[in-house]
């Protein structure tokens, strides 16, 4: 499994901007997801992040729950995993 902390970091708004969306739809994918299937994200600082790998493991994973080849909810599950694998790696380090 990967982890995010490893990936380069990337802002929502910078997400957002580069794929030419509004913001909101960038937030939505984090908090609601699209398809089953939620934009990977943590927090470091009171800023939300994610990754370009987070971004295509979702574009990736909401592709294959439209086509019918795989249920989106599995990338639910573990996207909660690595938000607790985070969050345990942050607390660790103080932030």
């Amino acid at each position: 499994m990967t982890s995010l902390m490893d990936e380069k970091r990337l802002t929502l708004t910078e997400l957002a901007k580069r794929e030419r969306v509004n913001v909101c739809t960038v937030w939505r994918w984090a908090q609601r997801g699209a398809k089953g299937v939620r934009l990977e994200t943590f927090s470091v600082g009171g800023r939300r992040y994610t990754t370009q790998e987070a971004f295509r493991r979702f574009v990736s994973g909401t592709t294959r729950a439209a086509q019918g080849t795989e249920a989106g909810h599995s990338s639910c599950v573990a996207e909660d995993h690595e938000f607790a694998a985070a969050d345990a790696f942050l607390d660790a380090e103080g932030v």
